[in-house]
């Protein structure tokens, strides 16, 4: 298989991956109808980042061994489960904004002081990162469905567009979020949405420390 090839099976495959409802895109969605645009992007700026995680150790062609490794898996699988839980309790917790704050940006800038870009960007790549799952589909994309003795150039390019597929996906998930008619219907109920999507972070939280190991 060359490489124009790989690309476009890769770009189907990893489509369909990043779009399944998962932790990414509970929390892309939460932090974008809580805390705005910017901070959307933010957090999808630090989830194609956290591929490099997955990327790096696949390159050194660690990834089989994480996968086969049933320490290291439950070892990903209980910092990641956690890591989610913990993430899920801050939605819970979530206030009303109080009425006398404007609808807008200036609501926007004041949620930005708190919510900086570094700490966005630091959740989404955690987010991603200690998924436990990403080292299974890993080695099952890059040796069953495109080849076991690809070249590492070849597995940095194909890398590399699954981390600009994985931002391109998650921010047109922010544009469409942020838009007027959909934004003003949340605004009002923002920390309702982020109690329920905080709920759900939990509960795959669970579901993955609850999960086996195969």
């Amino acid at each position: 298989m060359d490489l124009m090839q790989g690309l476009l099976l890769i770009t189907s495959i990893h489509l369909l991956a990043a779009a399944s409802p998962g932790p990414d895109f509970v929390l892309v969605s939460q932090q974008t109808l809580s805390n705005g645009k910017q901070t959307g992007f933010m957090v999808s700026i630090g989830i194609a980042l956290g591929l490099s995680v997955h990327i790096i150790y696949s390159a050194l062609g660690l990834a089989a061994v994480i996968a086969n490794s049933t320490t290291a898996l439950w070892a990903i699988k209980i910092i990641g489960g956690g890591y989610l839980i913990y993430l899920g309790v801050q939605g819970l917790s979530a206030k009303p904004v109080s009425n006398l704050d404007p609808i807008g940006k200036a609501s926007e800038q004041k949620v930005l002081k708190k919510h900086t870009h570094l700490s966005a960007i630091a959740k989404g790549f955690l987010c991603n990162a200690l998924n436990p799952k990403a080292p299974i589909y890993f080695v099952a994309l890059f040796t069953v469905v495109l080849s076991p003795n690809l070249p590492l150039l070849h597995l940095v390019i194909y890398g590399i567009w699954m981390m600009i597929l994985q931002l391109l996906w998650f921010s047109t998930v922010v544009v469409l979020l942020s838009r007027p008619s959909v934004n003003e219907k949340f605004q009002r109920l923002g920390h309702w949405i982020d109690r329920v999507l905080g709920g759900a972070m939990i509960l795959i939280g669970l579901k993955v420390l609850l999960s086996k190991i195969n």
